[in-house]
């Protein structure tokens, strides 16, 4: 590989990092992999590895060389990575992590084939599907191991806990920290700084969605444990960034109060989806985004002006 050629693959493959939240930026997805390194070095590590195994499976592959350079076909495989080995423990987890940042690659270009022919994103589809099949392929294989926090739960015993305090700068830093599986003030600072260095727009939009997710979830009366954790803020932010953003047209005309609209709606689909995946220990990851987003986005083919 020529010089240009390595510097080339680098910085398609820091920009996967940074597409997560729709960012095409090499500083932004610079700093993301620092938040993600001072949270845990391991992670920090196979997160580039998975950017850059990504960004090499599809143009070995032979994809679209602007889709490569812009990172669209590394963020699904940076997500992978860092969620199996997040949920997976023992010597093996890097090896699987890093092999499921490979599929993805291959599963993004899949979806992006049946999916893209309806006018309708794959977001982050390709990392959601792979990372639940990997991880239930744990209860028939040795060497696949779940980690303690991923325990598969009966509904007939389930309980709703609302009590506990609320520290709102749990709640602001949290919400955007759980994109990437971090739950450190200091960390989730640096990926508010990566959202407004790429654009201001999206930075307020990001505390929009988040304050949205916030006063949703309270209004409903959920769990103050998993407001304050972010659990309901992160596919909010992913939403509304989406929607308002992103994939919107000047035909859009009320495209930000549908996007405040779709933030709320992740709240109960994060409820929802959450408790279906109880059974099974899954965890809910970024399927109300998805879920969301498409309502909306399907809704447009109709309703234009949505």
């Amino acid at each position: 590989m020529k010089k240009g050629e390595f510097i080339n693959l680098l910085k398609a493959s820091i920009k996967g990092i940074s597409q997560i939240i729709f960012i095409e930026n090499t500083i932004s997805g610079l700093l993301i992999l620092l938040a993600i390194t001072i949270t845990s070095v391991p992670l920090g590590i196979i997160v580039f590895l998975s950017a850059v195994i990504g960004t090499l499976v599809a143009t070995v592959g032979g994809a679209d060389k602007t889709l490569v350079s812009k990172g669209l076909m590394g963020y699904n495989s940076v997500l992978t990575g860092l969620a199996l080995q997040s949920f997976l423990t023992g010597p093996n987890a890097w090896v699987v992590a890093l092999i499921g940042a490979a599929v993805a690659a291959i599963f993004t270009a899949t979806l992006m084939h049946f999916i893209g022919h309806i006018g309708i994103p794959v977001l982050t589809l390709p990392f959601i599907l792979v990372t639940w099949f990997v991880l239930l392929e744990s209860y028939k294989f040795k060497s696949i191991t779940l980690s303690d926090e991923l325990v598969p739960q009966s509904l007939a015993n389930w309980e709703l806990h609302i009590a506990g305090e609320i520290n709102l700068l749990d709640v602001i830093f949290n919400g955007i920290g759980q994109i990437f599986f971090i739950i450190e003030t200091i960390p989730s600072i640096l990926l508010f700084l990566a959202v407004f260095w790429a654009s201001r727009k999206f930075g307020i939009y990001a505390i929009i969605g988040n304050a949205v997710a916030f006063f949703t979830a309270l209004a409903l009366g959920g769990e103050h444990t998993q407001i304050v954790l972010g659990l309901y803020g992160y596919n909010a932010i992913l939403t509304i960034l989406a929607v308002s953003a992103v994939f919107n047209t000047k035909e859009n005309r009320y495209a930000p109060i549908t996007g405040v609209l779709a933030a709320c709606i992740t709240v109960p689909l994060s409820a929802s989806v959450s408790i279906w995946l109880l059974p099974y220990g899954l965890p809910a990851l970024t399927m109300p985004f998805v879920l969301s987003t498409w309502l909306i986005l399907g809704a447009r083919k109709i309703m234009p002006n949505l």
